[in-house]
């Protein structure tokens, strides 16, 4: 007699599930927080007229929440790896909910910039809770799509803040003004505050927060950054030259304290990955060209074209166009191509800046291809760069990381605007000031496009 051997079918273990909840609050904060570096622009000049604030104080209503900001960011990152991203998360949206009302109801300038200072510290908080728990409490099969997600929501956040801005101001509900673009935020952060319980909680084992690490990294920062907010505008006095100076020496001392440390705010082997340093040397070089766009293109659009705040904004929407597609659908782009996703966004980046040179002073519909050509580009690059640089860090060390990752990107920003600015001012008129910029810019994007191959393939 024979036995027939029937074959029994092996079941696939099911991939795990996006936990519910996750992405809607943690995209929800980040939106507010990107969307309210580039509102505020727009509110400046109501802001001026209404509390009879001065230049110097305008200029402190921005820098103060871009200081506090690219400070707090390490800091921010590693109270996560310790006290618990959710609880971190949840006390900075907290933080810069509140901050945002006092912003709203600020009678004087001098408050409005104190909180605007808190709101900063605030998004420093939970801005690398955000990318932690993404790359702890998400699948790793469903990463790429998730921080897809979270470029989109940025680069959303910024390409629309000025229209948004525009909008409520001329909207003036209740009389409020310029102070709606900071109340806004009121319905958004309670919303997101009582969906806080949906993130799971994750913290590293063990530990201590570095207090001495902690007052040299933020001296660091502030030395570097600070200048580099204030120098253009007063014309790189020596102050800013020795703060530059000092800032490189703060970061030295900070560096040999790491290493001496069992429990180091900053776990420095992680730059010994591949993927991690030369990658934020990539971030670097991706921000620096971002903010500085934004900046050069708002300028030429207002003051040489003519355009009201609106109607700037309004122009902005052609990147968003671009952007929109790229984003959703960069995670798929990159699982074929690997690094080269982003080399292949920095070049259709270039495209579309060497479109906008040509087509700068001939009217704005003659802007709008590059525009769109750019935001194809941006919405490539961004989230497969995030990814890359995030992809082999140890959970433990989750929150620094995204610290770490978080202060480049800031001090990114805050280079490129200043190099770019002084390109943009140096050249005749605004229309060769944009098109000088642009050409900057178009160096950017293409050493961008050569550093990536020095990343990891996939």
């Amino acid at each position: 007699m024979t036995t027939t051997a029937v074959a029994t079918p092996v079941a696939t273990p099911a991939r795990p599930a996006v936990p519910r909840g996750v992405l809607p609050v943690l995209l929800t904060a980040t939106f507010m927080t990107a969307l309210d570096f580039f509102i505020v622009n727009v509110a400046l000049p109501a802001v001026q007229l209404d509390l009879r604030a001065g230049p110097a104080a305008l200029q402190w209503v921005v820098a103060g929440y871009g200081l506090a900001l690219a400070a707090g960011l390490i800091t921010g990152g590693r109270l996560g790896d310790l006290y618990g991203r959710r609880r971190i998360f949840g006390l900075g949206l907290a933080l810069f909910t509140v901050a945002s009302v006092l912003c709203g109801l600020a009678p004087t300038a001098g408050l409005l910039i104190g909180a605007r200072v808190l709101q900063g510290l605030g998004a420093a908080m939970l801005m690398p809770q955000t990318l932690a728990i993404l790359r702890t409490a998400v699948p790793l099969w469903a990463q790429p799509k998730a921080f897809a997600q979270y470029g989109l929501t940025l680069g959303l956040g910024a390409v629309f803040g000025q229209l948004i801005g525009g909008l409520l101001i001329k909207a003036d509900l209740f009389g409020l003004d310029w102070r709606l673009c900071f109340l806004i935020n009121l319905p958004i952060g309670i919303a997101a505050l009582v969906k806080l319980r949906t993130l799971p909680e994750s913290r590293a084992t063990g530990g201590r927060l570095d207090l001495v690490g902690v007052g040299l990294v933020t001296a660091a920062l502030v030395a570097l950054v600070l200048p580099l907010i204030q120098g253009p505008d007063q014309g790189w006095p020596l102050w800013t030259w020795l703060s530059l100076g000092g800032s490189a020496v703060l970061l030295a001392a900070f560096g040999v304290h790491q290493n001496r440390q069992s429990h180091p705010l900053v776990n420095l082997r992680l730059f010994r990955q591949p993927a991690f340093g030369k990658g934020l040397l990539a971030v670097q070089l991706f921000w620096m060209g971002q903010a500085s766009f934004f900046l050069i293109l708002a300028l030429y659009l207002q003051f040489g074209q003519g355009l009201s705040a609106l109607e700037s904004g309004t122009v902005f929407m052609a990147i968003g166009a671009g952007y929109l597609f790229t984003s959703l659908n960069a995670h798929r782009f990159a699982a074929r191509l690997g690094r080269q996703v982003v080399a292949i966004g920095a070049l259709i980046m270039v495209a579309g800046l060497v479109s906008m040179v040509f087509a700068a002073g001939h009217g704005i519909g003659w802007l709008l291809p590059g525009l769109a050509i750019d935001g194809i580009g941006m919405g490539l690059a961004l989230a497969p760069l995030t990814t890359t640089v995030l992809a082999n860090v140890e959970p433990e060390h989750t929150g620094s990381a995204s610290g770490v990752l978080s202060t480049v990107n800031q001090t990114g920003n805050a280079v490129g605007v200043a190099l770019i600015g002084i390109v943009f001012y140096q050249a005749t008129g605004y229309t060769g000031g944009f098109q000088a910029g642009l050409i900057a810019l178009c160096v950017l994007e293409a050493a961008l496009a050569g550093l990536v191959q020095l990343l990891p393939r996939r």
